[in-house]
């Protein structure tokens, strides 16, 4: 899965990382079709279900780290603070 640069160490729960995938790949799906969402909540109930509620805040964890990392790439690329950019992305 290539380089990991959330800052978590080498015990990072492999399986939380590879549901995040999961989830993220059927969001990009649902987008291709015009479905927003519907693949990646089905994606995240089936976490739920099998690994529940520690393992459904596992992959939230995960992906948080994850988008948390590519902001910061993002606004360092643009010479702007990550939690500045965060707000961008996140107003409403």
């Amino acid at each position: 899965m290539g380089e990991d640069r959330t800052g978590r160490d080498d015990s990072l729960d492999l399986s939380a990382r590879a549901r995040a995938y999961e989830l993220v790949r059927a969001a990009l799906s649902d987008r291709d079709q015009g479905r927003e969402g519907a693949a990646a909540r089905s994606a995240a109930g089936d976490v739920l279900a099998e690994d529940g509620v520690e393992g459904l805040a596992d992959v939230a964890v995960d992906l948080a780290l994850r988008l948390a990392s590519a902001l910061e790439r993002i606004a360092a690329d643009q010479g702007l603070a990550a939690v500045d950019l965060a707000e961008v992305w996140f107003a409403d």
